[in-house]
């Protein structure tokens, strides 16, 4: 879990690819055995450099420049990730827009996966930050440089560490705010793939139905001559207009029943809608 730990004399520091103990005087980075330096990491060392160096009178303390400078790291890594992965997602929900296909909606799903892993990253990166700022002596205890010069901060004398810490929390609450919208989109945008495919499914199951009722329809007329095409004798098969009469019984007898089922069909349709 993301946690930014204050001691007696040092800061300690667990934020995503971060791993750090901050003193009055030096930083140490902690990292894997043998795992290769990734392109957050190298930038974090070259901005370390940077701030670290500075030698003016007026320049914060050595544990604050260090800070600040595994909170840009921190936060520059989300705005990254946030950029790439937003970027797909809204790609992905625009095709959908227009168009509704299965392999599309398996990349919805994925995609929607890793933005709810991405959201949760972020908030306990966020909450991390909000709980430090809520504890009055872990902010005064910050103050490490003046503490070793036997000078230490009252509990409630911590406005520069704070305003630090607020700075760069308000810009991971931005970060969790777009990604909460693209996520409100991304659930959206899934509720009305699914209505429009149980429109669809719908529409087949209508249409099975029709067929179903012309079906019955039809083995009525089947049913009516298989009985006269039996091998029975009756008084019609010298009657000149047995067959016409024959015919016309059974087409009558397709042509009422589907329209009866139809029209069931139809009134049950209109009570459900």
């Amino acid at each position: 879990m993301p946690a930014i730990l204050v001691r007696s004399h040092a800061i300690l520091i667990n934020l995503l690819h971060i791993r750090a103990l901050i003193e009055a005087d030096r930083i140490v980075l902690f990292d894997s055995i043998a795992a290769p330096a990734t392109h957050s990491q190298t930038m974090l060392v070259y901005e370390l450099q940077e701030r670290l160096r500075s030698v003016s009178p007026v320049a914060q303390p050595f544990e604050f420049r260090a800070l600040e400078a595994l909170l840009i790291s921190v936060v520059g890594s989300l705005q990254s990730d946030e950029e790439v992965l937003v970027s797909l997602v809204q790609n992905l929900l625009a095709f959908l827009e227009e168009s509704v296909d299965r392999s599309k909606l398996r990349e919805l799903l994925q995609y929607s996966k890793r933005l709810s892993r991405f959201e949760q990253k972020v908030l306990n990166i966020r909450d991390a930050i909000d709980e430090v700022l809520e504890q009055d002596d872990d902010l005064a205890a910050m103050y490490l440089t003046q503490k070793r010069n036997g000078n230490p901060r009252a509990a409630d004398d911590h406005e520069d560490v704070e305003l630090m810490l607020e700075t760069y929390l308000k810009q991971v609450e931005e970060i969790v705010n777009h990604v909460e919208n693209v996520s409100s989109h991304v659930r959206t945008t899934e509720d009305v793939v699914n209505i429009i495919l149980d429109s669809q499914r719908n529409s087949l199951l209508l249409l099975e139905i029709r067929l179903t009722i012309l079906t019955v329809g039809l083995s009525t007329g089947t049913f009516l001559s298989g009985l006269f095409g039996m091998n029975l004798v009756n008084s019609l098969e010298r009657h000149p207009d047995a067959f016409f009469v024959v015919s016309a019984i059974a087409f009558t007898a397709i042509f009422a029943l589907t329209v009866t089922g139809l029209r069931a069909m139809r009134n049950v349709l209109r009570k459900i809608n």
